[in-house]
This record gives C-alpha cells, sequence and structure tokens, in this order.
C-alpha cells in the first residue's frame, strides 16, 4: 500500500520549507553587559558566522582576546562549508520521498533529518565548549583561575559582567517545524494504514 496522500504531502512541505535556511539564520548568541547596553550579537547562519550589527563580531573578537579565546574566523569552521550541501541533499530525498510514496523512503528520511538535525546540535556545543574552555591562558590580558566562557546551547548564563543567551533563530525554528512535520506525516500514515488494514481484510473475506 502507498503512503497517503497527507504524508506525502507533509514530506514534500517538509522538504521545501528547508530552502528558507538559505536566507534565515539558523541562531544567534547575544552578549549583554553594563558597557554594552544594546548588546552583541552573532548570527549563525547555513555557511557563515556574522555580527547582528556591521561591527559586532570584531568586538567579539577583540573582547575574546582579553580572554584568551580564540578569534571566530567563520572560513576556518569546515561545517560551514558542508551545510549547504546537506541540505541540498535532505531537500532534494524528501522530495524524492514525496513523489515515490514509498513508506520506507520516507522513514528513512525523517530518521536521516533526525540524526543530522542531532549531529549538528552537538557539533555546535562542541564547538561553543572549544572556544570557551580551550584558552590561550599564556597570552590572556584577563586570567580568572577556573572560569571558562562557553554560551549556552539554549537559554542564558553568565559569564563575568555579560549575560550570554543563545536561541534558535528563523533558520533553525523552520528546520525544527520541517522535521516535527516530518515525524507527523509518518505517524499519519501509520494511522491510516491501520484504518485501511480492517476494510482490506473485509473485502478480502467476502470474496472468500
Amino acid at each position: 500500500m502507498p503512503m497517503s496522500n497527507r504524508s506525502r504531502v507533509f514530506i514534500a512541505i517538509a522538504a521545501i520549507s528547508l530552502v528558507l535556511l538559505y536566507v534565515l539564520p539558523l541562531w544567534t548568541i547575544k552578549l549583554i553587559a553594563p558597557q554594552y547596553p544594546e548588546g552583541l550579537g552573532l548570527r549563525i547562519t547555513i555557511n557563515s558566522v556574522v555580527g547582528v550589527k556591521p561591527n559586532d563580531l570584531n568586538n567579539i573578537n577583540n573582547l575574546n582576546h582579553y580572554i584568551g579565546m580564540k578569534r571566530i574566523e567563520p572560513d576556518a569552521i569546515p561545517e560551514l562549508r558542508l551545510m549547504p550541501m546537506i541540505v541540498a541533499a535532505l531537500v532534494i530525498t524528501g522530495l524524492i520521498a514525496a513523489w515515490s510514496s514509498r513508506r520506507m523512503l520516507a522513514r528513512t528520511w525523517v530518521a536521516a533529518f533526525a540524526i543530522v538535525a542531532l549531529i549538528g546540535l552537538v557539533d555546535f556545543y562542541k564547538w561553543e565548549y572549544d572556544y570557551g574552555h580551550n584558552l590561550d591562558e599564556e597570552n590572556a590580558i584577563l586570567k580568572v583561575p577556573g572560569m571558562s566562557y562557553q554560551p549556552p546551547l539554549i537559554g542564558s548564563t553568565k559569564l563575568l559582567n555579560f549575560t550570554a543567551t543563545s536561541w534558535p533563530a528563523g533558520g533553525g525554528i523552520v528546520a525544527i517545524l520541517a522535521l516535527g512535520l516530518g515525524v507527523a506525516a509518518i505517524l499519519t500514515d501509520r494511522g491510516a494504514a491501520v484504518k485501511a488494514r480492517p476494510v482490506a481484510q473485509g473485502a478480502l473475506a467476502g470474496t472468500a
């Protein structure tokens, strides 16, 4: 039995919506302190890390120098070169799964999407951990024994006199909703298959 039309539409919408990740930022990190009441911010996009305001990235790198953190250099982050290709693969395979109407292909796509999302979050956490913990203490101007400067993956935390806040941005929210729609497609299709089974069995019994 092929996948239900509703589930196919859900998968197709989920796949197409991922195109928005090419124009919307995935994540934002904001730093607020008394000397920066308007805050400094970073936007993480599918292929770069940019400041919320024009000079934010440069200002953050200058502040990081005082505590021995590495400079944030988008060109030195290999994941940013891979992500556009990964998203493109998800879009294409999702549309193929919707067009083919094969349940196994759709389930495989949703599972692959979930695994990619999980790996992305783990990798982002490790990236934050590396920048916040692996400090050049020998050349740091400001040294606080035992202090680390890792921003949170989600939520807010205090880093010296800065409050660091990290949340999904527009692209991240789209990805979450797309994954949820993919899961809904699988559950909807499973429900439709369960309802259709007794009808099919009854039709077979009537012809016996």
